[in-house]
């Protein structure tokens, strides 16, 4: 449909998308920037059922949708129930593990979930639209697929593609060989029903997404375009959206909505810049103000607090970042008594942990020799009296202190402090 946007922000989509650094490749890039300023465009990228949740490194293609909605287009979130069954190669150097049925059928039911959260489906102007594969994947028969579809692509083609190349050296099943038609098959499927006419997706799609550019020129399928974004890099090698407890995962379930704050917190300096631009909306005035920040004050961390508050409310919503911020401040200050039991919980989960039962009182030397605070009683006695130990964030000196019910959190729960940063908590039953 050649609707006139001009008034949209559509102007400038590309040019905003290229300053964010978005934009890795793309086909045709003037034909695109010109159907773009002149045509609400219908555009899709995909998600594959490879686990129970998306995580953070599904971000920029999901936002990167969202942004081409807010400039008046129709963005189409494919989830891979048909391709989840097959495993996609790109960007790995082994065979994905073949999933059942019923397992990639839930865990797609999942994913459409979580996508909801960011497009609009409601919009009464630009609605976007939530599509599996499997709709039209499954009724395919072999023969008609090879016969009307595989014909259209070489062995030499499809070898020449790094998604395949980078496997040769270790094998590639058939299997997964065949992803790169499924993907491609996709991209006219949804230019024939819905009029979709650009596919995006990660720099590793490039050959896939290539791929079905190909097919739907030859099936006479008419304009469509390709634009890839970057893979997300940590300045110091380190694997984005990894921290020490795992993959950071949208489902707070998975990933505590405090762990997901924390690992936003902790953005090196030379990386915060680049990930505001990715994974925000802020204007490159409010992103500039900040860099400024990172360059004259890098102490205060203004820039990483900002990234953490923007994605956190984004993905979670304001009452959840609300909590990972009054987290922040008991783990800082030690006043635990102040949180509501449900942030309690998520504030100790990850402090060694130790349960005693059925007990009424117990002197403070001796609990803090059986969390593991101190390997003796009388280095214990030491530290209390050196003023190195805090009960629920107060410092403790007196050697015959004893912790009984009033000082149990929600008639539960006592944190121990030892040093500036070493946390125990037991637990009382």
């Amino acid at each position: 449909m050649a609707n006139d946007i001009a008034n949209r922000q559509t102007t400038d989509l590309l040019v905003d998308l290229e300053y964010r650094g978005l934009i890795q490749q793309s086909t045709n890039r003037e034909a695109l920037d010109e159907k773009l300023k002149k045509e609400r465009v219908a555009l899709y990228s995909g998600f594959d059922p490879t686990a129970d949740s998306l995580h953070i490194g599904h971000l920029l293609p999901v936002l990167t949708l969202v942004r081409f909605q807010k400039a008046g287009h129709l963005p189409i979130a494919l989830v891979g129930g048909g391709t989840g069954l097959i495993g996609d190669p790109s960007g790995r150097s082994t065979e994905r593990s073949l999933n059942t049925d019923d397992i990639v059928a839930q865990w797609t039911d999942r994913l459409k979930g979580q996508l909801s959260r960011f497009l609009d489906f409601e919009s009464k102007d630009n609605p976007a639209k939530l599509v599996s594969n499997y709709e039209w994947l499954k009724p395919l028969d072999a023969i008609s697929f090879l016969r009307d579809v595989g014909k259209y692509f070489t062995v030499n083609y499809m070898l020449a593609k790094d998604s395949v190349q980078s496997r040769l050296a270790n094998g590639i099943s058939f299997t997964e060989f065949s992803y790169m038609i499924l993907q491609a098959y996709d991209f006219y499927k949804l230019q024939q029903d819905h009029g979709c006419s650009l596919q995006i997706g990660g720099s590793d799609q490039w050959g896939n997404i290539t791929a079905g550019l190909d097919l739907i020129g030859k099936l006479g399928g008419g304009d469509a375009f390709g634009l890839t974004l970057p893979l997300v890099t940590k300045s110091d090698g380190k694997k984005f959206g990894k921290s020490e407890s795992g993959a950071i995962w949208l489902d707070r379930t998975k990933t505590p909505v405090y762990q997901f704050y924390q690992f936003w917190i902790n953005t090196d300096d030379a990386d915060v810049v680049k990930f505001l631009k990715y994974f925000t909306f802020l204007s490159p005035e409010e992103i500039a103000a900040l860099e400024e920040d990172v360059k004259t004050r890098p102490e205060q961390r203004n820039a990483q607090r900002t990234l953490a508050q923007e994605v956190t409310r984004l993905v979670h919503g304001q009452e959840a970042l609300d909590s990972a911020e009054n987290i922040t401040r008991a783990l800082f200050s030690g006043d635990f008594a102040s949180l509501s039991e449900a942030d309690l919980v998520e504030a100790l989960a990850e402090m060694p942990t130790t349960t005693f039962e059925g007990q009424a009182e117990t002197s403070l030397i001796d609990l803090v020799v059986a969390v593991g605070a101190a390997p003796s009683r009388r280095q214990a006695k030491q530290d209390i009296e050196s003023g190195a130990v805090h009960v629920n964030g107060q410092k403790q000196t007196a050697i015959d202190f004893v912790v009984g019910p009033e000082q149990r959190l929600y008639g539960t729960y006592v944190v121990l402090r030892r040093g500036k940063k070493n946390y125990y908590l037991a637990k009382f039953h």
